[in-house]
């Protein structure tokens, strides 16, 4: 190559320019431009194959009919196939007989190739090794694509509370960008183990199913990461999963897998097994980003699990602090409505309940004890507590209600609580004609109402101090008698008191409650209860409200004793007995 063809060409364009015209070209930092060339004078010419030797890309140029007639030092090494003076198509590289064969992979390395056009029909080829700046690329694009995964992660599993849905959600994640198939393992429980499994589908969502295994069943890898350990023996793991049955339509000879801890609290919260073909085996890089990915699973399910254990412990609190159902009595139907102030909580500060006696008799008591929500539901739960155990010294309602009295106030001075409460406490004993005996005691409570069975509502008169406030309080006592199908109606302030109407600032008041039971005395003892709640929420309409309680007790009338079957001897010289009914 002369110094005439190196000045007539242009790399950027591949146009030819006039021998001997000088022109401004373009810096290339991969091909740089050789400067204008003096005029020929002799030996100061430079030498240009000292020049394209320092080029970052290799040179190959070809004659007319194909020939190598220059190989620069670069170019040697990239393409070491191809020989001056042999025909570049004999070197056997495709890339090098293509018109724009752009970038391909030779000897490892990753090259770059464009061609330009000489004058006299010639074409100069330059080669550049671009492997590390693709393998950056790549790199980048990589950690891009786990960054944009993991932020995916962590925002689908930002919402699953429930330990179920979270471990579903953690494999249905995993498949396809960790796994073909991904299995998630708790810890175990009670000596068993649930499990999650994710299966790839081709193009489908995976399909996730579920099952639960024996502790002592579960594959001694996924007992060490469960110890807090990930497997170093990677031989067995497959070979594991598939006597699990947790691989179905994959090769234990054509699959690689993992092991990874779910980070919990004070121990893992579970496992994750990963598995795929052997063609993607797992490098460092999957590695880490498996890693990361558990260590976000593992944070969500300790919350999900966190969650439901402190709803369980709730769930357990609320259920023995709501109001028991009166127990089974001879002659009397019982009838109940109960609604907190904070639905959410399902308890409050209203409670009522019955006793059985040893006499055939019955203990029974609605009441309301200062506050609302939990703190409330507490006492209540204390002053459940005590008449479950003063009932069984001491019957008599009025002397009970002093011995409750003198219990709360050790409480209330031990916990400094300053609580009170307003009771009716009853004694109920059913009489041979049906009828019914109360005798009740009050404590600073609302008075029962009586339904008559001639339709006339009765406000009893019992009156009485609050509970728990002075150390002797003055009790009321009252004995009241309810021939059969009478009703004797209890209920908290939060009846009386409920504020609604037009305006909704107007109680319901006693006037109201009056005119509701009123022609209400042949409903049976829970319609009347459930009667009183429904006209107190629609008077609420959908305003605030203090806690609701309503406790019916209802004389049903004389208890026919039941029948029995005796066996008759028989007849005599007869082999058989007869039954009769008496």
């Amino acid at each position: 190559m002369t110094a005439a063809d190196v000045r007539g060409a242009d790399p950027g364009d591949g146009r030819i320019s006039r021998p001997g015209a000088r022109r401004a070209r373009p810096w290339s930092p991969a091909a740089p431009a050789l400067p204008p060339l003096a005029p020929d004078r002799g030996p100061a010419t430079p030498d240009w194959s000292e020049v394209v030797e320092h080029f970052r890309e290799g040179l190959i140029v070809c004659d007319a009919d194909g020939v190598v007639r220059h190989l620069s030092p670069v170019a040697e090494r990239l393409v070491p196939e191809v020989v001056p003076g042999e025909v570049l198509a004999a070197a056997g590289v495709p890339a090098l007989r293509a018109d724009d064969p752009g970038e391909f992979t030779h000897h490892g390395q990753r090259l770059r190739l464009r061609g330009v056009w000489l004058s006299a029909g010639r074409r100069c080829w330059y080669v550049e090794d671009v492997t590390e700046s693709v393998s950056r690329a790549d790199a980048l694009l990589a950690e891009r694509a786990r960054s944009a995964f993991l932020a995916v992660v962590g925002e689908k599993l930002g919402n699953p509370l429930h330990p179920d849905r979270a471990a579903a959600a953690v494999v249905r994640l995993a498949v396809p960008s960790l796994a073909d198939v991904a299995v998630l393992v708790l810890t175990p429980r009670s000596g068993r183990a649930r499990w999650w499994r994710a299966v790839r589908a081709d193009d489908e969502a995976p399909v996730v199913d579920s099952g639960v295994l024996a502790a002592a069943a579960l594959p001694s890898a996924i007992g060490e990461g469960l110890g807090g350990v990930e497997p170093h023996a990677l031989d067995w793991l497959v070979e594991q999963a598939v006597e699990a049955g947790w691989l179905p339509g994959l090769d234990a000879a054509g699959a690689t897998a993992r092991v990874v801890p779910l980070p919990g609290r004070e121990a893992p919260a579970g496992v994750l097994l990963v598995v795929r073909r052997a063609s993607r085996w797992y490098d460092d890089a999957d590695l880490d980003l498996v890693r990361a990915f558990a260590a976000r699973a593992g944070a969500a399910l300790t919350t999900a699990l966190l969650y439901r254990d402190q709803a369980e412990v709730a769930d357990t609190l609320q259920a023995s602090l709501l109001p028991v159902e009166p127990a089974a009595a001879p002659g009397v139907q019982w009838g109940t409505a109960y609604r907190p102030a904070e639905a959410g909580l399902r308890i409050g500060g209203d409670f009522y309940g019955s006793h059985r006696l040893v006499d055939g008799g019955s203990v029974f008591f609605l009441g309301d004890v200062s506050g609302k929500g939990v703190e409330a539901a507490v006492f209540t739960g204390q002053l459940r507590q005590c008449l479950h155990a003063l009932h069984r010294v001491e019957s008599q309602p009025g002397r009970l209600l002093k011995l409750l009295n003198d219990a709360l106030l050790e409480t209330t001075q031990a916990h400094g609580q300053g609580r009170f409460a307003t009771m009716v406490l009853g004694v109920v004993r059913p009489h041979r004609d049906g009828g019914l005996t109360l005798t009740m005691a009050g404590g600073g409570h609302l008075p029962p109402l009586v339904l008559r069975a001639s339709g006339e509502v009765e406000v009893v008169p019992l009156s009485g101090m609050l509970i728990g406030v002075v150390p002797d309080p003055r009790i009321g006592e009252v004995t009241v008698h309810l021939a059969p199908s009478e009703t004797c109606l209890l209920y908290s302030d939060g009846v009386t008191e409920a504020r609604g109407g037009r305006r909704g600032d107007e109680q319901f008041g006693a006037e109201r409650l009056l005119h509701a039971v009123t022609g209400c005395h042949r409903m049976p003892a829970p319609a009347l209860a459930e009667r009183i709640e429904q006209v107190t929420c629609d008077w609420l309409g959908h305003g605030d409200h203090d806690d609701i309680a309503v406790l019916a007790l209802r004389a049903t009338g004389p208890v026919r004793p039941g029948r029995h079957l005796h066996a008759v001897p028989a007849p005599t010289g007869a082999g058989l007995t007869r039954e009769t009914e008496a």
